[in-house]
């Protein structure tokens, strides 16, 4: 166990002075996320607070990685999730290794699981004590009092901008016993860089 712990305090080391190089994008930008689905967009932004989770995430939109998935776990009045690749219904197009299977956690205390908050999947702490996040697979909390008991326990690392009501109509939809979608709910994901100025006018959000 100290050993595994150690392997990924020096493996997040790494990671987070690679993204810090990178900028995020820079001091004056930042990206801005958007889902695209039938019932609208979903505009994010990725926490600069998380910024291993939040690279991560940018790499593999870019790759395409997320578009043409589907949102395979979806219960009203909690989340709705996605980001599982064999979930796709196209070729794949980029290099399968660009996707980690699980990256270190960036739990913050200060970001919570309130209604919009994009939050990373992970398996259960029996077989995962590390709290490790999905390399891929993520949620976004549509009714906070039902997720609030996930605070400390999973990464937040970021935030709906605009859009809750396209969540709201995805969390509506018919499932099944698995609380997968009867009919299939796919996305492709666009990721734009814009002035971090612009952000906090048009969103109200402050860094």
């Amino acid at each position: 166990m100290k050993y595994k712990f150690l392997w990924n305090f020096i493996t997040a080391l790494i990671l987070t002075t690679s993204v810090n190089a990178q900028g995020i994008p820079d001091n004056t930008h930042d990206y801005l996320v958007t889902l695209h689905t039938r019932y609208g967009d979903v505009k994010l932004i990725l926490y600069d607070d998380t910024p291993i989770h939040k690279m991560n995430f940018i790499d593999l939109a870019k790759a395409g990685v997320y578009d043409h998935i589907t949102f395979h776990r979806v219960i009203n009045q909690f989340m709705i999730q996605t980001g599982d690749p064999s979930t796709s219904n196209q070729p794949k197009d980029y290099d399968p290794s660009i996707i980690s299977k699980t990256i270190p956690a960036e739990i913050r205390p200060h970001l919570k699981h309130v209604k919009g908050a994009v939050g990373a999947a992970r398996r259960g702490d029996d077989v995962n004590p590390m709290k490790e996040s999905s390399g891929t697979q993520f949620y976004i909390v549509q009714n906070e009092k039902s997720g609030n008991h996930l605070d400390g326990e999973y990464t937040v690392f970021g935030k709906v901008m605009s859009g809750l009501n396209v969540v709201d109509k995805i969390a509506s939809v018919k499932t099944d016993k698995k609380n997968k979608p009867v009919k299939d709910i796919r996305m492709t994901v666009g990721v734009q860089k814009v002035k971090r100025s612009e952000v906090e006018k048009f969103y109200s959000f402050e860094y």
